[in-house]
């Protein structure tokens, strides 16, 4: 390349097998350990080790100590952006694991992505709160309209806080499995913590799958209609 950004160094981080199956298993938000990933990309702890530095210098990953142990986690949100473009662009070229389960319809019905909800149901929340003109596209981009405050306040979001926050308070994610957006940014991640506090749904330990209760369900269709087309 002649000019500007040199996607190469990245794409060849994120090429990597190994590395791609560390960094896909960071999307859940959660910090985990070198041991950890080490099991989830199927490599000895000292290659791992190996991949997590290259991944660091990278600016793909930061890591956190915490008494002896060190945790390590996505640098940004920017970076879970950019993976799940890569899913939908896999997805769509037919670029798929071959090993499926139970666990795939669950995923794509709902599931975590960097700390808000991703899946059917991240896009139906998303495109009903734009329904609703809850939230509004403006020259500045994505953002929540007058009347979306009193609604984002009526159900628990503390909007104040949030803008307060660092990074965007809105932000289009483009979803790898319904190929639509979902909502990420300061307040996606409020409103997924929220939809937890309520009991509505809860994380699958074993996966990035979010779990709705049959109640919980009910809740989420009522306070966030799918689209009528």
């Amino acid at each position: 390349m002649k000019e500007g950004p040199d996607i190469t160094h990245a794409a060849a981080l994120i090429g990597e097998p190994a590395r791609a199956n560390m960094l896909v298993a960071l999307m859940s938000g959660k910090a985990l350990t070198a041991t950890e990933l080490a099991s989830e990309a199927g490599i000895t702890l000292q290659t791992a080790s190996a991949h997590l530095g290259k991944l660091r210098e990278g600016g793909m990953l930061v890591m956190r100590r915490q008494g002896r142990h060190r945790y390590f986690a996505l640098a940004s949100s920017d970076v879970a952006s950019a993976l799940e473009t890569l899913m939908g662009l896999a997805a769509r070229s037919g670029h798929l694991r071959t090993r499926t389960g139970p666990a795939d319809t669950a995923l794509r019905t709902a599931r975590v992505c960097y700390n808000h909800l991703a899946g059917d149901l991240g896009v139906q929340m998303f495109e009903s709160l734009r329904a609703r003109q809850v939230l509004e596209l403006s020259a500045d981009g994505l953002g929540v309209s007058p009347q979306g405050v009193s609604f984002l306040e009526a159900f628990g979001i503390d909007l104040g806080a949030l803008g307060r926050a660092r990074g965007a308070l809105c932000r289009e994610c483009l979803d790898w499995s319904e190929r639509r957006s979902h909502l990420a940014g300061s307040l996606g991640r409020a409103l997924f913590s929220r939809i937890e506090t309520l009991g509505w749904a809860r994380r699958d330990a074993k996966s990035r799958a979010v779990l709705f209760t049959p109640e919980g369900l009910e809740h989420f269709h009522s306070t966030f209609p799918p689209r009528r087309d």
